[in-house]
């Protein structure tokens, strides 16, 4: 890459004019098009880059300016912010040249691209999926990558924002607890419209799915919040049941938490819970 950027700057004062480009894109010389392509790359006019070299990748195959062409595409839409777009090319040259000269910088370049273009926690997380997937293949293709780190930290900072989705989901449900406050209880003990359930087990699954987040004590509480909450709303059948699994919950925050800043809250949980079966059973 470095050496056609060379080449690009070197020529670049060959195609400076609005008039030259018309020229060039009228041009069927497609050597002199492919080096006006590498001057404006060079001269991160990109637009005026993928212009040329849209028509180029096609009429290049075969040749020994394919490879390049190809990469440069992709590298031309990724300095231009068009993520997805230059995702697709670099793609589409790890799967055209397996074994090509820039293949290794492409399957880099297609994760980086899908990480870049990745949303909010709020939003679907399809892209999120993929971004770490195309990272996650890069690693295993390249695992001696000078790029591993960087990549790895990618994935590290895709899981976050994954769990920081699944703990907005909880949270969500924690807030919504019964609708309306006119919950009416069924046989199983559970409260129609309550929504602790579903936060007790989007939670649970979270912890499960990315043990070493750094999120892992604000699930945990809200796992315990959630458990005491669903506990102290059951019909008296399950009530007992719920609360030791509320204690239960207690003694597997505390061991991993000692010096959490929710001690108090915790404390004043396990008090209640064990005030209640202590005294069921009395």
């Amino acid at each position: 890459m470095k050496k056609y950027i060379a080449i690009a700057l070197l020529s670049g004062a060959f195609f400076t004019s609005c008039g030259e480009y018309n020229k060039v894109l009228k041009s069927t010389d497609y050597e002199y098009k492919y080096e006006a392509a590498k001057s404006y790359f060079g001269k991160g006019q990109y637009t005026k880059a993928t212009t040329l070299l849209e028509e180029l990748i096609t009429i290049l195959k075969g040749t020994e300016n394919a490879e390049e062409s190809l990469y440069m595409l992709g590298m031309a839409y990724y300095n231009q912010e068009d993520y997805i777009t230059a995702s697709h090319y670099f793609t589409t040259y790890y799967n055209t040249y397996p074994n090509g000269k820039f293949t290794e910088l492409s399957r880099f370049h297609a994760g980086k691209a899908l990480f870049l273009d990745t949303p909010e926690p709020r939003l679907d997380q399809t892209s999120t999926f993929n971004a770490i997937s195309e990272l996650q293949l890069f690693m295993e293709y390249f695992p001696n990558s000078k790029r591993k780190t960087e990549a790895q930290l990618m994935i590290f900072s895709l899981q976050d924002k994954l769990v920081m989705k699944d703990y907005l989901s909880a949270k969500l449900y924690y807030d919504l607890g019964t609708y309306n406050g006119n919950a009416s209880q069924t046989a199983d003990g559970r409260i129609n419209g309550n929504n602790f359930l579903a936060c007790i087990t989007t939670a649970q699954n979270a912890l499960k799915d990315y043990p070493y987040t750094s999120m892992r004590e604000e699930i945990s509480i809200l796992l315990l919040r959630a458990k005491y909450k669903l506990g102290t709303e059951s019909i008296l059948e399950k009530k007992e049941e719920r609360m030791r699994e509320t204690i239960d919950e207690y003694y597997a925050f505390k061991n991993e938490f000692p010096e959490s800043k929710y001690l108090k809250e915790v404390e004043n949980i396990y008090k209640d819970a064990s005030k209640y079966v202590k005294e069921l059973n009395e």
